[in-house]
């Protein structure tokens, strides 16, 4: 069964399609076919602006029209379409939804920041890591980052907060929630075995990337240390030049940076593993579920 996710975050909307098999134990396998990206940046509108502007509406309505084209060639059975943080604060949010649902017949339903870490959460990485430690997964968006903490296999805590990669571009975070971040952090691993993070998010993955580490090996928190300096100590187009970064990566990795650092400080994380999961990720999974409960 072929299925489609699309996640419409702050800094860009992405279309992830995939096959749905099950294996002879009966178990689903999930097969990525393709991944679109679209950088359309609502929080940099929303954050400020508090709506999304005529023009950033019109290129997420042809957006969704490109998407809709690209599951009809493909020939997705069921899709689901959520909206993050931007979407959550734009005034004007309902107006879109309404374009685009008449337009394209796409529904796009806006989540909360904890319904956010649950769908992150679906994808189950933390399940099958060792009991010797306890996990802190870290998905760093454009509007807010989401926290899930597990040990000994079970989930102890959940929450979104309001720091995200474009509020700080934009000065927008303030000491007092930053100070919220630390405290709960500290709180919530306080008396746990020691912490692993897991990070998730185009920003951590670019990292991965730029490191050269093979997949499945964790990042030292000492080496994202090293690029948040490096990364920030040259100006925005030298950057992109540099590192081979798109624009619209170039200026939000300096902030995504700086959250994982202070959460895995906060958390005493010595390293970081990427598996280079989202939110698309966990909604798939979500629909599946979805899917095999209503068959």
């Amino acid at each position: 069964m072929i299925l489609a996710a699309i996640d419409i975050g702050s800094n860009a909307a992405r279309l992830l399609i995939t096959d749905v098999q099950k294996d002879p134990q009966g178990k689903a396998v999930f097969n990525k076919l393709n991944l679109f990206r679209i950088p359309l940046r609502l929080g940099f509108d929303v954050f400020e602006q508090k709506n999304i502007s005529p023009e950033r509406m019109s290129m997420f309505l042809e957006t969704m029209q490109g998407f809709k084209h690209m599951m009809n060639a493909y020939k997705v059975e069921a899709v689901k379409a959520y909206a993050t943080s931007a979407m959550r604060d734009a005034g004007n949010s309902k107006e879109i939804i309404d374009k685009v649902k008449a337009s394209t017949g796409i529904h796009i339903e806006i989540i909360t920041g904890d319904m956010e870490a649950n769908l992150i959460y679906e994808n189950h990485v933390a399940e099958n890591m060792d009991r010797d430690h306890s996990y802190m997964y870290i998905d760093v968006g454009g509007g807010s980052t989401e926290i899930s903490f597990f040990s000994n296999g079970i989930l102890v805590f959940k929450k979104s907060f309001n720091i995200g990669t474009i509020r700080l571009l934009k000065n927008m975070v303030t000491e007092v929630e930053w100070e919220e971040l630390k405290n709960t952090i500290k709180a919530v691993t306080k008396g746990h075995k020691e912490v692993v993070a897991i990070g998730s998010g185009g920003n951590i993955n670019k990292i991965l990337s730029l490191s050269k580490k093979k997949d499945g090996r964790p990042l030292p928190f000492e080496l994202l240390r090293d690029f948040y300096r490096e990364l920030g100590a040259v100006p925005l187009e030298e950057r992109i030049v540099k590192f081979n970064l798109r624009a619209d990566r170039a200026d939000v990795i300096v902030p995504a940076l700086s959250i994982y650092i202070n959460v895995m400080r906060w958390a005493n994380a010595a390293e970081i593993y990427v598996p280079k999961i989202g939110l698309a990720d966990g909604l798939i999974q979500h629909l599946w579920k979805e899917l095999k409960i209503n068959n």
